[in-house]
């Protein structure tokens, strides 16, 4: 029986987090899946999931491993051979931190569990920001999926896949998890790294220029920045004032 469960895909990231208080909005009851595919940096990210789920009080986890993709190889994140490279925010050429058709990966395993479990929707954290390097973060790649979900699935089964943040701007992202209370200080980004985040690969220089351009400071610790408690409580003060002008 389809009930008003959903499932949210939870990587450990700023995105994922904000898509879960977006899910978490409206005490819907939640479920939350955690891929791991043989990243570098796997068990800071699994951490993450972890305290990102106990913050919301979500006990219904699946923690699943895809490590063939390391296999397969091809990207940054998953073969040691391949450098994760410098940020270039400004280029449209895909990154060697694009792990081939993962999403459909993770997509896929989310639908075999929503159908077991009942769940009615799939939130994934996808941005549309990020489409010119990921080509699996497009609109178009979700309606898609969305199509090949109603056809390979029980007659029955209506499942639909919530992509919250798409059309939004990493600035916009922060702001939004602000509003909704998400605990962005539990987050981890960095592709590189899995104790002090590198500030300078691709996924640590999108957050921070949103930070930035949202105007809050980001509550983790860079390499540049010292590992103290002294940017939490700086972020903290920052998302105060935000959340009172916005």
């Amino acid at each position: 029986m389809i009930n008003d469960k959903c499932i949210v895909l939870v990587s450990g990231g700023m995105d994922s987090c904000v898509t879960a208080a977006v899910a978490a909005r409206d005490r819907r009851e939640l479920a939350f899946l955690h891929v791991s595919y043989g990243q570098k940096t796997e068990e800071r990210e699994r951490r993450a999931f972890n305290e990102i789920a106990d913050h919301f009080g979500v006990t219904e986890r699946l923690d699943v491993s895809i490590a063939y993709l390391a296999d397969i190889g091809g990207s940054s994140l998953t073969d040691e051979s391949i450098e994760v490279s410098e940020a270039d925010l400004e280029s449209t050429e895909i990154p060697t931190s694009y792990v081939p058709f993962r999403n459909a990966n993770m997509l896929s395993i989310a639908t075999s569990w929503a159908e077991v479990i009942g769940a009615a929707r799939i939130f994934i954290g996808v941005v549309a920001e990020d489409s010119s390097g990921y080509p699996d973060c497009r609109p178009l790649f979700i309606d898609a999926f969305e199509k090949m979900i109603d056809t390979g699935t029980k007659p029955e089964t209506r499942i639909s896949l919530e992509t919250p943040l798409i059309d939004m701007s990493k600035a916009e992202i922060v702001t939004r998890g602000i509003e909704l209370g998400a605990p962005l200080q539990l987050t981890w980004s960095c592709y590189r790294n899995s104790d002090v985040a590198c500030g300078t690969c691709d996924s640590c220089a999108l957050r921070l220029r949103g930070f930035e351009q949202a105007g809050i400071l980001d509550p983790i610790s860079y390499r540049e920045f010292p590992a103290d408690n002294s940017r939490e409580k700086e972020y903290e003060q920052s998302a105060q004032g935000k959340d009172q002008t916005s």
